[in-house]
Formats: C-alpha cells, sequence, structure tokens
C-alpha cells in the first residue's frame, strides 16, 4: 500500500479564507473539466432519447443495456425482498421508522392570518408531484439514500416517487436498493445511472417518465447534469464528494478522529476529510492511528487516495481560529471533539451538519434523523440539507380589506406611475373608485376583502 501523505497547512501562516480556497483548489478544478462533455450528452439524450441513454449506459456501466429493460420489474423486487437478510431488512426498516420520526417533526403545513381590518394572508403548503431518487450506484449500493431522501418526500406527500441507480456490468441492482425502495412506497425502480439517466428523467424519453425534480448525490458526472439542467427540473441540492471537518483540541481521542476521518474517506477517492487544532501533539497522533487503521481494512486503498488528495491536518494558533476556517470552508460534516463545545457549537455558521458530544457522522448517514443530503463544496454558507420543505412549494395568498386597499392605493399607484407600469396604475386607480363611490354602479363586494 503506498505512503499516507495527508497535506499539513498552518494557519498562523494564512488567513482562514486561504486556507478554504487551498483546500478547495483541486476538487473545482476536478469538477470545471467535466462540464463541457456533461453538456454534450444532455444534448444528445434530447435529441436521441431512450437511443442515446441506451449507448452511454452499455459504455459507461451496463454493457448488454437495452430500453425494455430501464425498469426493474415487479417480480425483480419481490425476489430482492425474498433474498434479502432479515437482520438487513430489520435495520432498513429501523432506520426508516427514525427518519419518518424525524421529519414528521419538522412538516410545514399551510397557515391562515386574518388581520383586525379583515385582510387575509395565507401561505399554502403544496408537494411537488414526481421526484426522481437518484441512488449512487456500481462499485457500492447505498439503500441509506433511497430512505434519506425517500422518506421526507413521503412525508412532503409527493405522489410519484421514482428510483434509479447505476447498475452493475450484468443489469443487476442490488437487492437492498429495491427492497428500500419498496419501502418508501416508490411507482419504478431504474438501471440506470451518470448524467445520461439525470437528463433522461429531466426531459422524459419514451421508456422514461419526466419528473418535476431530481434529488440525490452523485459524482461529478451527475453533480454537472444537475447544475445545467436545474430550470427544465427542479432539484434538491448539488452534493459532490462526502466532507468532513473535525474541530479539536488536546482532550480529543485521536484513535475516534482518525476513524471518523476515515469513515468519510472511505466514500470515495474524491472525498475530503479535514482535522483543524490547535494541538500539533493531537496531529501526531492522529497520522500514527490513520496508518495503523489503514492495515488490512477492505477500502483502505480508496480511503487512502482521497486523504492523500483531498485531506489536510490543519494546525491553528486557537479552537476559535479552527471555527473561522471552517465557517470559510463549509464543510458538509462538521465533528466536535472538544471541550466546551456549546460554547463553540455557537460560532459555527455554514456547515451542513454538526455532530457533537461523540455522535460520529456515520450516524447521521444511517439513522440520526437529519438527511444525509447535505451541501458540499462550501453550499452551507447559502444552502440548507435536504428535508420535508425541499419536496414543498409555497404558494402565497392575499385578500386585502378595503381599508387596507384604500390605504396603500395611493403609495402602489405612485410607484407603478414611477416604474412606467401604466395599466398598473389603472388597476389600482379603477378600485379606488370604485370604494371612493365616483362610480355610478360601484362593484359589489362582501365587505371583507376586494379583488
Amino acid at each position: 500500500m503506498s505512503e499516507l501523505r495527508v497535506k499539513f497547512l498552518d494557519a498562523r501562516c494564512c488567513s482562514p479564507a486561504e486556507l478554504a480556497v487551498e483546500l478547495r483548489r483541486e476538487m473545482r478544478m476536478f469538477f470545471s473539466s467535466q462540464e463541457e462533455s456533461v453538456r454534450r450528452i444532455i444534448a444528445d439524450v434530447f435529441e436521441r432519447g431512450d437511443e442515446a441513454v441506451v449507448e452511454y449506459e452499455r459504455k459507461y456501466g451496463w454493457s448488454n443495456c437495452s430500453a425494455d429493460r430501464f425498469m426493474v420489474s415487479d417480480e425483480e423486487i419481490e425476489e430482492a425482498v425474498r433474498s434479502v437478510d432479515e437482520d438487513v431488512l430489520s435495520s432498513l426498516k429501523f432506520a426508516m421508522r427514525e427518519l419518518e420520526r424525524y421529519h414528521m417533526r419538522n412538516a410545514p403545513v399551510s397557515s391562515f392570518e386574518h388581520t383586525i381590518d379583515g385582510s387575509i394572508f395565507a401561505e399554502l403548503v403544496s408537494p411537488v408531484q414526481s421526484v426522481l431518487i437518484y441512488a449512487p450506484g456500481g462499485r457500492a449500493a447505498y439503500p441509506s439514500t433511497v430512505l434519506h431522501v425517500g422518506v421526507p418526500a413521503m412525508v412532503a406527500g409527493v405522489r410519484r416517487i421514482y428510483v434509479t441507480t447505476p447498475p452493475d456490468k450484468d443489469g443487476f441492482v442490488h437487492p437492498a436498493i429495491l427492497v428500500a425502495a419498496k419501502l418508501i412506497g416508490a411507482k419504478a425502480v431504474y438501471r440506470i445511472g451518470g448524467a445520461h439517466a439525470i437528463a433522461a428523467f429531466a426531459f422524459g424519453t419514451k421508456s422514461i417518465p419526466k419528473v418535476d425534480m431530481i434529488a440525490g448525490p452523485g459524482g461529478i458526472y451527475v453533480v454537472a447534469a444537475k447544475r445545467l439542467l436545474y430550470g427544465v427540473v427542479g432539484i434538491d441540492l448539488l452534493p459532490g464528494p462526502s466532507e468532513v471537518f473535525i474541530i479539536a483540541d488536546d482532550t480529543a481521542d485521536a484513535e475516534l478522529v482518525a476513524v471518523d476521518m476515515l469513515a468519510q474517506a472511505e466514500h470515495g477517492e474524491d472525498s475530503a476529510a479535514v482535522l483543524a487544532t490547535p494541538s500539533e501533539k493531537l496531529i501526531i497522533h492522529v497520522r500514527e492511528e490513520l496508518s495503523r487503521l489503514l492495515k488490512g481494512m477492505e477500502r483502505s486503498r480508496v480511503a487512502l487516495e482521497a486523504l492523500n488528495s483531498f485531506g489536510a491536518f490543519i494546525l491553528t494558533a486557537t479552537l476559535d481560529e479552527a471555527v473561522e476556517v471552517c465557517n470559510e470552508y463549509a464543510p458538509e460534516h462538521v465533528e466536535l471533539h472538544c471541550s466546551g463545545w456549546r460554547e463553540v457549537i455557537l460560532k459555527i455558521r455554514n456547515a451542513g451538519a454538526i455532530f457533537v458530544c461523540g455522535t460520529p457522522t456515520a450516524y447521521g448517514d444511517y439513522a440520526a434523523g437529519p438527511s444525509h443530503v447535505l451541501p458540499t463544496l462550501g453550499a452551507a454558507k447559502f444552502s440548507s440539507g435536504l428535508s420535508v420543505e425541499s419536496f414543498l412549494k409555497k404558494t402565497r395568498c392575499v385578500s386585502l380589506s378595503n381599508e387596507r386597499i384604500l390605504g396603500m392605493g395611493e403609495h402602489v399607484k405612485r410607484l407603478a406611475e414611477l416604474e412606467g407600469l401604466h395599466y398598473h396604475a389603472l388597476s389600482v386607480e379603477a378600485r379606488l373608485k370604485r370604494l371612493k363611490g365616483e362610480q355610478k354602479e360601484p362593484a359589489m363586494n362582501n365587505g371583507d376583502s376586494n379583488a
């Protein structure tokens, strides 16, 4: 196995913003280099539909792909349910219950406000009608992603949920994915992946339904496709490679810090695991633990490549400085391995999710409650993780009382004229005239509101 070569950065020599740029430099270059090829794939799927999807699937994954087998049959799903180990099924059901319990507590509902003067202000909440869950696959199966996207969609009331996942080279989909899809009530499961799958569901083809929204994480091609297709279809986030940023002091357990870094690094060669600490001694011990833990584990090669490419040890002057770097980096996951964490957590402004009191990110990946679909690549500066709200639309409804229409009429009319929107002004003036009785036959109203 290759040598562990995690980069060392000294926060005492540069600003938190400069450190964040350095941590993301290679990743952003990696992503931007793929965008043009994804753009061509999208255009091809738009023009040729199923034919293009079959060609790309054969090229990148399933060698004998055919359009008539895109959708997994009901018989295959039932066979998957029978074949899955009872303990695995029990754990999937447990995770689903925990997720559902969490998301039910956070589901918004429509609201109405009646003011004293008779005006009504309402916010009507309604779900997206159709959603595609993209579950990464190929080399590994992630039924947890089906649950972490599907459960909040279920709670939101989405009527049609579809799942797609990259199969293996023989077109085989892992049974646990199919079981998870059945648990969330998916209308259908498809065995295609990559940018061509995202394009197919965004546009719709002869064999693949067009959806209103696409949700779920994926590799760089999937993320690039979602970014380019936003507007054609709704998206949740642009969740890319997994990230963990650990803030620790000299009270931290070096073994726990190391194993939590590895837990994120094993997601893929492009995952990032960063430790920021004022304790140089801790960095030395964590490095030793990483070297020890990398020996003999099944995914050690993947984790090692990720650590060497995108991992980092950051030596800071203080714990507060580690928090400043974290806020600039805006990671997907933050773990606090330090004393006085209650004070520290209040200073963290930018993070997808924060884990404290010895709770590892791994619990959040499966059954802690919040969805594990979180903002990455610094998007935590302006966005939140996936939730029930991700699948809901809010429509505002207004009914102004006659008193309020009269009270604000001249202001609205003046602003409309300022902007040259003369029919806006005329629309206001017509209401004012009627309410002031300046027309012979004023429009009838119920006294509570006026259209």
